[in-house]
């Protein structure tokens, strides 16, 4: 059975939060997905079923690897259509992924490849996630959130992982995008703010902010 675009919407939710954390709360989901509470159990019983996660008891749920196949195609997709919607139709990034959740419900292999061969095969999204290939193989990406990070750090911004629109907006406002050189000059004790030097203009971020932007380790 081909999992429904419902259901390949959760699984994707799950790969998602499943990188912050081995298992995933239904809270979690509801959150992420805007859905009602009650809504979840019912989804989950679904996939459950279908093979396509298992539950852990007193912790959550986790993709199996069924589940794990149909949420990187998903992925995929609602990357490859993100980068799609920015290079060829000229939306911004902060319009993405609200755009794409829409028009990603019809949207098939066929559609996808030919989206990924207009776009030169893009093996990130305009946020700087890696996008799976075919097979379902992800790029490696070697990067670490900046909040770990101490004053004299050099790097290069990986990703911005935030679907937030005004804060996507306020990222490129500041110029801190993917491929933006940057170095920590300056932290405020106990996490406090963060200030970034950016070519020629110094820049400030808060804490919450300051949990969004990846930066490359390599």
């Amino acid at each position: 059975m081909q999992p429904s675009f419902a259901m390949r919407e959760y699984l994707a939710e799950i790969y998602r939060l499943q990188e912050d954390s081995p298992t995933v709360s239904t809270t979690s989901l509801a959150e992420q997905l805007g859905v009602s509470a009650p809504a979840v159990p019912r989804m989950l019983k679904r996939l459950k079923s279908a093979g396509y996660v298992k539950h852990i008891p007193y912790q959550g749920v986790e993709l199996t690897e069924r589940g794990l196949v149909e949420a990187l195609k998903e992925i995929r997709r609602h990357r490859i259509l993100e980068v799609f919607l920015v290079n060829v139709m000229g939306f911004s990034w902060d319009e993405t992924h609200e755009h794409a959740e829409e028009l990603s419900k019809g949207l098939n292999d066929a559609l996808t490849r030919r989206m990924a061969e207009m776009t030169n095969f893009p093996t990130r999204c305009p946020h700087g996630e890696p996008i799976p290939d075919e097979t379902g193989a992800l790029p490696t990406v070697e990067d670490i959130c900046i909040i770990n990070l101490n004053v004299g750090y050099k790097g290069v911004v990986s990703r911005v992982r935030t679907n937030e629109p005004e804060r996507l907006k306020y990222f490129a406002q500041l110029g801190l995008v993917p491929g933006a050189t940057f170095e920590i000059v300056g932290r405020a004790p106990f996490n406090g703010p963060m200030r970034l030097q950016l070519q020629q203009e110094e820049v400030i971020l808060g804490v919450e902010l300051t949990k969004s932007l990846w930066v490359s380790t390599q």
